[in-house]
């Protein structure tokens, strides 16, 4: 992306995108779109070079980025043969036969500084309230297989339906490059062969096969697990979570396009693991993650295979990880972004959000001819405490389990992170839920999880308690009712999507 010398005589600042893929062109689309005058930037990338490219899920947030860049959402849809996502269905983690959903959105109403769950948590004990899934305009939307966007039709009160999306990230990342290159982004097809480091250790530039030589002032390391630029060059060090999420393998493996076009991810608890169901426009992703201590490979093919609800379209591809994030995503003049910064495994769908939440960082962050310390510095504090929280939201899932297989024992007895006992201690005395900061999941996510998986308070706040029976049993009972109505009204997913966004669809043979 090549702009004149400043009127002053400056240089642009060089940009580097080491690696393509989602992680590349999310970034290499953002640089495009706002740093228009001054840079300079390329990326680089090799069509030899294949990438992991199952994060096919994601969640709200995604809609934030894309409108900063001013896709359209049909047009994107399209192009990615996307579907819509209004949250996660988890089916036996909590024991064999139990499922419950964490959906995006509200549940039921706070009243003035009061949580609406506390209201539950008391009628709950009376007998007066149902699964808190009747409380949620998208569980119940979800469940329905419906879909719409915008205000609600039937009531004033009810919230707007958050939703994110489905989407093939090999498509995704094609239509951010077309985006970027339209844009300005210099693409070099290449291999990186090797990294030069200067007498201070930064980066100083990197050489493709070709013999050609890439400099910059900034390098953005899109390389995947093997981290090419912040490990294989910087050593910068990895903080290993497998003691805590022993899962370290994956297998991926798309199958026919189903029947049940459903509006949400399905996360089904296995014997040494969980596998994943996420249907797009022309097939349904799948998956299985697992710990290979407990579960053999071919067990885990025979696994995934056996609950798939249509034909496999390709081979099981194997993918082995390390959960657990680089010492620091920022080191010298390198930035990781995407799986070469860490990996958390994806049942909360977080993987292109800490893609995005990576760049918004380093947007907010970027530096000039000269990196400050500081900068560094915080960048890290913040990724640090993202990833951390994001990784206790994913441990508790596990932990809050009641199956008997070894590894799920296991899961239930390990010792766990301070910050996680502690929100664990806060919710099971009278339940309370606190927000730090940033913190990526919000009160209504960790209620839907701990309520979910059975982990429920033997209190509640003593405000609950000032209204009376009747009014509480109504209060309940109205709020189920608005939402059936409110969902009845709704177009299929199905309808939603061939109205406004279908992909062409191949012609068989």
């Amino acid at each position: 992306m090549a702009n004149p010398a400043e009127p002053n005589g400056s240089r642009p600042i060089r940009i580097v995108i080491a690696g393509g893929g989602t992680a590349g062109w999310m970034t290499a689309a953002t640089f495009a779109r706002f740093l228009e005058v001054g840079f300079e930037i390329d990326l680089i990338e090799s069509e030899e070079i294949g990438t992991v490219g199952v994060g096919e899920a994601t969640i709200p947030q995604i809609r934030l980025f894309n409108d900063a860049l001013g896709l359209d959402e049909d047009a994107f849809l399209r192009a990615t043969q996307g579907t819509y996502k209004l949250g996660i269905e988890f089916v036996d983690w909590g024991a064999p036969g139990q499922r419950y959903m964490h959906a995006f959105g509200d549940i039921g109403r706070d009243v003035g500084l009061l949580p609406f769950h506390h209201y539950w948590l008391r009628a709950r004990k009376l007998g007066l309230a149902g699964d808190l899934a009747a409380y949620s305009l998208n569980n119940q939307a979800a469940l329905a297989e419906r879909m719409q966007r915008g205000t609600a039709r039937t009531a004033r009160v009810l919230p707007d339906m958050p939703y994110a999306f489905h989407f093939d990230a090999g498509l995704y990342a094609r239509h951010l490059r077309r985006y970027s290159e339209t844009r300005g982004i210099n693409r070099i097809e290449g291999k990186i062969v090797r990294v030069t480091q200067n007498d201070i250790g930064d980066v100083s530039g990197l050489v493709l096969e070709d013999g050609s030589v890439v400099t910059a002032d900034l390098y953005i390391d899109c390389t995947g697990f093997r981290g090419l630029l912040i490990e294989q060059t910087l050593h910068t060090g990895y903080d290993d979570w497998t003691h805590w999420l022993p899962a370290d393998r994956a297998l991926a493996v798309p199958s026919a396009r189903s029947a049940a076009f459903t509006p949400y991810t399905r996360s089904t608890a296995k014997a040494a693991g969980w596998q994943w169901r996420i249907p797009l426009q022309h097939r349904t992703g799948n998956g299985i993650v697992y710990a290979s201590a407990h579960l053999s490979d071919d067990e885990a093919t025979a696994t995934l295979l056996a609950g798939l609800d249509g034909e496999a379209l390709a081979d099981p591809r194997p993918i082995h990880f390390r959960t657990g994030k680089r010492r620091k995503l920022w080191n010298r003049n390198v930035v990781a972004i995407g799986l070469a910064g860490g990996f958390l495994e994806p049942l909360e769908s977080t993987s292109i959000h800490l893609i995005q939440s990576a760049i918004a960082r380093l947007m907010k962050l970027l530096p000039g001819p000269t990196i400050a310390e500081a900068d560094r510095g915080e960048f890290n504090r913040q990724s640090d405490f993202e990833y951390e929280r994001i990784r206790d939201f994913i441990i508790l899932h596990y932990a809050a389990n009641a199956r008997s297989e070894p590894f799920w024992r296991m899961c239930r007895d390990m010792e766990l992170p301070e910050t996680l006992s502690a929100k664990i201690d806060l919710w099971r005395g009278n339940g309370h839920i606190t927000r730090e900061h940033e913190e990526l999941f919000t009160e209504v996510g960790w209620l839907q999880v701990f309520a979910g998986q059975g982990v429920i308070p033997t209190g509640h706040h003593p405000l609950a308690d000032a209204i009376p029976a009747s009014d509480l049993a109504e209060f309940m009972d109205t709020i189920a009712k608005l939402n059936a109505r409110e969902v009845a009204q709704m177009p299929s997913h199905a309808d939603f999507i061939a109205r406004h966004c279908a992909a062409p669809q191949p012609v068989a043979a």
